[in-house]
């Protein structure tokens, strides 16, 4: 399940900026542990962010991101209340959804 994302979805002139910081360890199945082991590949395939119930980006990644990815983009339209939620599942089968409610700029 992995721990919570920090989300954050602020509200400008210009849209939302959503930031969310992904906690997943993120292993590619190349690297080897001090015994010469192959670490198993664990990483988030599938990425889901939503605006109200609408989604607004889905995204498919692989070995090539960072453990504890940081994920961040820009909407058009949404206004200060509406609701952020994001999800994710790994090749594990593991998955996490979490949300916040966009805040006005200061």
């Amino acid at each position: 399940m992995g721990n919570p994302m920090r989300i954050r979805a602020t509200a400008r002139a210009d849209g939302i900026e959503v930031r969310a910081l992904i906690a997943h360890p993120m292993e590619s199945g190349q690297r080897k542990d001090d015994a010469g082991k192959v670490i198993p590949a664990w990483y988030i395939t599938q990425v889901t962010a939503q605006l109200n119930d609408r989604t607004v980006l889905k995204a498919w990644w692989g070995t090539a991101i960072s453990k504890d990815p940081l994920l961040v983009f820009h909407l058009r339209g949404g206004a200060a209340g509406d609701r952020i939620t994001i999800s994710w599942v790994d090749n594990h089968g593991d998955h996490r959804t979490d949300q916040t409610t966009v805040i006005a700029a200061a």
